[in-house]
């Protein structure tokens, strides 16, 4: 085995990127607190090609140097917009009919490991502060919560952390419905 250079990744750039299909998810930032978090959280949307973030409340904004660590050109690639609260955001979502899932830990919410999305629906996922996940009045308005199954002594995950899975999950779905 011979690890890839970066010729043989055969990866993309920015403008090839900009072209290509997204996978239908908004991924909205509630008040997320760290940049190393956003910035990540940019790498990752990259990764899955998603349709958008939102960046929403107190989350910093690109062109940032403490985002820019982690999300390594990744603000270049992939389209963002800034609303002064995540409830703005929340309101040009159903104006735009996404289905809406804050990804919480909150009674009836649905398992990730056996959630199914819904076909033909254009989803936003709501990832939460890092302290006080995503805000009641925001899950109120949700159409459900998602929660990742976890086995540990912890309660959670890291937000970065927690974006990754559940955009690895729902980009699998997506894949195999051939989006």
């Amino acid at each position: 085995m011979k690890k890839l250079s970066m010729q043989e990744l055969n990866r993309v750039n920015v403008e090839e990127f900009k072209q290509l299909d997204k996978t239908p998810i908004i991924v909205v930032l509630d008040n997320i607190r760290s940049m190393n978090n956003i910035g990540s959280i940019f790498r990752t949307c990259d990764a899955f090609r998603v349709e958008a973030l939102f960046l929403c409340g107190i989350t910093a904004t690109p062109p940032n140097n403490e985002i820019r660590k982690t999300a390594l050109g990744a603000t270049e690639s992939v389209d963002w917009i800034y609303y002064n609260s995540t409830q703005e955001a929340i309101e040009e979502l159903k104006i735009n009919n996404y289905t809406i899932y804050a990804i919480e830990q909150a009674e009836n919410s649905h398992k990730l490991d056996s959630f199914k999305i819904p076909t033909n629906n254009k989803i936003a996922i709501i990832m939460g502060n890092e302290v006080e996940g995503v805000q009641q009045e925001i899950i109120n308005q949700s159409n459900g919560c998602i929660e990742i199954p976890q086995f540990g002594t912890k309660h959670s995950f890291n937000v970065s952390v927690t974006t990754g899975i559940v955009l690895w999950e729902f980009f699998n779905q997506f894949k195999n419905n051939s989006f």
